[in-house]
């Protein structure tokens, strides 16, 4: 039997959002049926509906930061149970058979794993997300959220937490190494508790020192402004790694010459203009430029549960689906510490 699910939907491209109904599939043997009781708003949700990354299939319902409770599960479902505490991420399904997907890296999948929403998957059917009352999810896709994790601020991690903690965990942040972190947003400020749990030496770069006293907070060892003169002069072959957390545009060229002999700077904010750089800023140390792109579902698991152990959580804010685009407009000017999760509730 299909569920009803009622949802906040955009109908075209930027028009305000409105609820709606859609319908979830009946649960094969292999799925779980999720009442989604939050789902955090990403910055790519925005990417998203404003057709500002490729064409948006609509009507359109975003979000991949879901976190609810198990309310059905198919004959075949061994790894969840009603009144499991459950999360889905940015994809819902994937091949299974290429290697990426074998090595557990499944947002890498070489058919192209499906997206959470705006997508369609592989019989042909359009994805909708988590604003909304429910979803239904492959059991190997679902996520468990530790029972030490608040629902409302476990949510984020589905996104913001596995985006900073996979590039932390690859390039192997430990006591032996200094990380940067570039700003303090959604994402900056889960790489800074991440780096900081990991026993890391953890140097905030920000703008400016407006959020100084939070960073120290989440565990950062020094915190710099860019708007003070000679910041990154000063930082010359300090870092093993960076984490770049943001969308606007950096001097790369300075930021790299941060890097110590083989450091990597990886991107995971995603500006929207092209970079440059010179080689030369590569080249002198050995250093590497690279990007990551969120995690596999094993990893994110080990994320969740690295975090329950930890004591780290997303800050969010939680608001009403009639606030949801006003908060839209709030996240494109900085305007929230440091994430806004819905209330599915109250859609």
């Amino acid at each position: 039997m299909t569920t009803q699910a009622t949802a906040l939907l955009t109908p075209s491209t930027g028009a305000p959002f409105e609820r709606g109904s859609i319908t979830r599939r009946s649960l094969n043997s292999d799925d779980v049926l999720i009442e989604i009781a939050y789902a955090g708003i990403c910055h790519s949700d925005i990417h998203n509906v404003r057709d500002e990354w490729a064409p948006g299939i609509y009507p359109m319902v975003p979000g991949h930061e879901i976190a609810g409770i198990v309310t059905e599960v198919g004959s075949d479902v061994t790894k969840f149970k009603v009144g499991d505490r459950a999360g889905v991420g940015c994809f819902v399904d994937s091949c299974g058979t290429c290697g990426p997907c074998r090595a557990g890296e499944e947002q890498f999948c070489e058919q192209g794993a499906v997206m959470t929403y705006n997508s369609t998957d592989y019989d042909g059917d359009v994805t909708y997300g988590g604003y909304s009352t429910h979803i239904v999810v492959k059991q190997d896709y679902v996520l468990h959220i530790p029972d030490s994790l608040a629902l409302d601020s476990a949510a984020p991690l589905l996104c913001a937490g596995i985006t900073t903690y996979s590039p932390l965990r690859h390039w192997n942040a430990g006591p032996e190494s200094k990380v940067a972190v570039i700003g303090m947003g959604g994402l900056g400020h889960m790489a800074v508790q991440y780096a900081h749990a990991m026993g890391s030496h953890v140097t905030v770069i920000s703008q400016t020192r407006a959020k100084e006293e939070d960073g120290k907070r989440f565990g950062a060892d020094d915190y710099r402004a860019m708007n003070e003169e000679g910041t990154l002069k000063a930082l010359r072959d300090s870092f093993d790694l960076i984490i770049n957390t943001v969308s606007a545009d950096i001097d790369l060229n300075a930021m790299l010459k941060t890097l110590k002999l083989d450091g990597t700077l990886v991107f995971v904010g995603l500006p929207e203009n092209r970079q440059d750089f010179t080689v030369f800023s590569l080249t002198a140390q050995r250093r590497s430029l690279a990007g990551s792109n969120i995690g596999g579902i094993r990893e994110t698991q080990e994320m969740l549960d690295f975090s329950a152990e930890h004591g780290i959580t997303s800050q969010v804010e939680v608001i009403d689906a009639d606030q949801v685009d006003e908060a839209y407009e709030r996240v494109v000017n900085s305007d929230v510490r440091y994430r806004f999760v819905i209330d599915v509730a109250t859609i």
